[in-house]
């Protein structure tokens, strides 16, 4: 964003955040004894060029993701992530549904290089990728019920878009009865201005969004996972 978008939007914020105060919005629903690790769509059609859903911003997204991987491994905490992509992208008789009259989802195909989680990403034994249709990582698939009986009680969220997929993934895990907590670095998207707003209302209304560092220092201070026997 330009100097000038971002002081615009920074006065913007600041006047909406007096509004909201007044009206008891901008709680915090805080952390709890169990989290998880849910990065949405950080595949290679939203973080590589070439595509229509590129996002920008993967310069600071990406090494972000890294971290928050890094520190869940070590506590031996769930790690799921998501793509978003479909089996028949042509024809009158397509997975697509509606939401293709609106964006390419065409681009999106099963099995495909751009539906696959980036390398720099990748998924270690033991974590879930979860393909998904619709924009929340909860719409129509196992997320909520697998996170539940992991004893999950908290969900940092990651990854792309802040306006689209992360967002509506927030708002379904609130309504499921997780702790939401948008980690403010590791969040991306295509159009200037679309994270700072959107994670400006996720706050207001949905869940915590929360600067990495804090982030990272919450697990830190977790004990490590036991392993189950086998």
């Amino acid at each position: 964003m330009t100097d000038v978008m971002t002081e615009s939007l920074q006065a913007i914020f600041a006047a909406n955040s007096a509004f909201y105060n007044e009206r008891g919005f901008e709680r915090r629903v805080g952390y709890g004894r169990k989290p998880a690790l849910v990065i949405i769509d950080m595949a290679n059609g939203w973080t590589q060029p070439g595509s229509p859903f590129s996002c920008g911003g993967m310069e600071t997204v990406i090494p972000a993701n890294q971290a928050l991987l890094a520190a869940f491994r070590a506590k031996g905490l769930p790690v799921v992530f998501t793509t978003t992509a479909y089996d028949v992208t042509s024809g009158p008789n397509t997975d697509m549904g509606l939401w293709s009259r609106k964006v390419p989802l065409e681009a999106m195909k099963t099995g495909s290089w751009e539906a696959a989680i980036d390398d720099a990403l990748k998924p270690a034994d033991g974590e879930f990728v979860i393909l998904k249709k619709r924009a929340s990582g909860f719409h129509g698939t196992n997320l909520s019920s697998m996170l539940k009986a992991m004893g999950v009680d908290t969900v940092i969220i990651t990854g792309v878009t802040a306006s689209a997929c992360v967002r509506h993934s927030c708002e379904d895990a609130i309504a499921e009865g997780f702790r939401p907590i948008v980690v403010r670095e590791a969040v991306g998207d295509r159009i200037a201005g679309a994270v700072a707003w959107n994670l400006f209302d996720i706050d207001a209304k949905f869940g915590d969004v929360e600067p990495l560092e804090k982030a990272l220092a919450y697990v830190a201070s977790l004990e490590e996972q036991p392993l189950l026997n086998t």
